[in-house]
C-alpha cells in the first residue's frame, strides 16, 4: 500500500494549501504506513505459529482491532480527497443529482441534510450506496472503524475530524462544510455512483 496523490492540483476555496500538506502528506500518509506495519505484523504472526487469541487481552486480538482503524482510515480519506477539486456544479452529476431528488426531492434539501449530518458527527460523514437496501443512505462514524455498515459503499464522504478544518476554520465547522460543497467535485461522485449503483445484493 501506497499513499496516492491529491487529485486535483487547484486551489480550493477556504481550505489552505497548510492544511492539505499536513492532512493529506503527514496525517494520510501516516495511516497508509500504519496499515503497511500492522499487515506485515500480523503475517509475521501467523507464519510463527503462535497467535492464539482471546476477546479480552492477546496481541492478536490488538492487531486486528487496529487493522480496520488503520485501512478506514486511509480509505476515508481516499474517498474524501478524490471529491475534492470540483467547482460544486451538481448539473455535472445527472444521475447523482436524480438520486438526490428522488430521495430528498431536491439536490439542495439533500446537501442541507448530509451538511447536517456531518454537524452531528465526530468523524466522518458518509453518504453511501446501500447494496442490501438498494438506495442511498447516509451514516456517520465518530471514528474510522466504528459506524461504517457492512455492504454499504461510499459515494461521497466528509471528513469532519477537527483537523481537517481548524487551521483555516478555528471552531467554524459550518462554514467548512459549505466551504467543501463548494470545492466538491460532482463528476468525480456522478462516476462513483454509477459503478456501486449497480450492485444490489
Amino acid at each position: 500500500m501506497e499513499p496516492k496523490p491529491l487529485p486535483f492540483e487547484k486551489e480550493l476555496v477556504g481550505i489552505s494549501k497548510k492544511t492539505l500538506e499536513i492532512h493529506h502528506d503527514k496525517l494520510y500518509a501516516g495511516y497508509v504506513k500504519k496499515a503497511g506495519e500492522i499487515s506485515e505484523k500480523l503475517v509475521a504472526l501467523a507464519k510463527s505459529g503462535e497467535y492464539e487469541g482471546n476477546a479480552t487481552n492477546s496481541e492478536l486480538r490488538a492487531l486486528k482491532a487496529e487493522e480496520t482503524f488503520a485501512v478506514n482510515g486511509v480509505y476515508l480519506h481516499e474517498w474524501y480527497f478524490d471529491v475534492l477539486g470540483g467547482d460544486g456544479d451538481w448539473k455535472k452529476a445527472p444521475e447523482l443529482s436524480k438520486a438526490f431528488e428522488e430521495k430528498w426531492e431536491s439536490v439542495e434539501e439533500g446537501i442541507k441534510w448530509f451538511s447536517a449530518c456531518a454537524m452531528a458527527a465526530r468523524g466522518w460523514s458518509v453518504l453511501a450506496w446501500d447494496t442490501k437496501a438498494g438506495k442511498l443512505k447516509q451514516y456517520n462514524a465518530d471514528a474510522h472503524n466504528q459506524g461504517g455498515v457492512w455492504g454499504c459503499l461510499p459515494v461521497i464522504v466528509l471528513d469532519v475530524y477537527e483537523h481537517a478544518y481548524f487551521i483555516d476554520y478555528g471552531s467554524d465547522r459550518k462554514k467548512y462544510i459549505e466551504d467543501f460543497w463548494k470545492n466538491f467535485n460532482w463528476s468525480v461522485a456522478e462516476e462513483l455512483y454509477k459503478k456501486v449503483s449497480q450492485i444490489k445484493l
